[in-house]
């Protein structure tokens, strides 16, 4: 589905910390108040939700910062006050309700890796040739603009969700069988 994010490449905010050498990822934490969000009071995940981008993939153009969709303010359902756009990955990289960002030398611990890490990379690039282990990934189905009217019969998963010559180089020898 394609959004009309609104909002500022993340780059441009972190480059205002001036980040040092030391750094080498960026760590996320979200808001984390069981009285307004029920859902956070099952214990399915470690609450509050936590995500990581190495620094290069925090510092591309495409990597935003969105505080509102088609063209209104972002609201609590879509992740307010600022939600992580990261387009060439798969949708729970994107978190919501973001409240802490941290420079941090170290992979950070990420919520649905510690969760199910044979399951959920750290990097999570979209890759149709490594299946998640209980479904394939190589199709997938568009939404149409008008709702969530599914179009069509399914479609190929395209690497990096279609944008391979933007981001493919982030990754140039790594193994992303293994390193998913």
């Amino acid at each position: 589905m394609v959004i009309p994010w609104v909002g500022i490449p993340l780059g441009d905010l972190l480059k205002r910390f001036k980040p040092t050498a030391q750094a080498k990822y960026v760590a996320f934490t979200t808001i984390n108040r069981p009285a307004e969000m029920p859902g956070l009071s099952y214990p399915v995940l470690d609450w509050p939700y936590r995500e990581g981008l190495r620094i290069d993939e925090a510092m591309h153009p495409l990597t935003l910062l969105a505080v509102g969709l088609y063209g209104h303010e972002l609201p609590n359902q879509n992740g307010a006050p600022l939600r992580l756009i990261v387009p060439w990955k798969y949708g729970f990289k994107g978190l919501k309700a973001i409240v802490r960002i941290e420079f941090v030398e170290h992979e950070p611990p990420t919520t649905w890796n510690e969760a199910a890490s044979d399951e959920y990379g750290f990097y999570s690039n979209v890759n149709p040739d490594v299946d998640h282990p209980r479904w394939s990934q190589k199709t997938e189905r568009r939404i149409a603009g008008d709702g969530f009217r599914l179009i069509g019969n399914r479609v190929a998963t395209l690497p990096f969700n279609g944008y391979a010559d933007q981001v493919a180089s982030l990754y140039a020898g790594m193994d992303l069988r293994k390193q998913f």
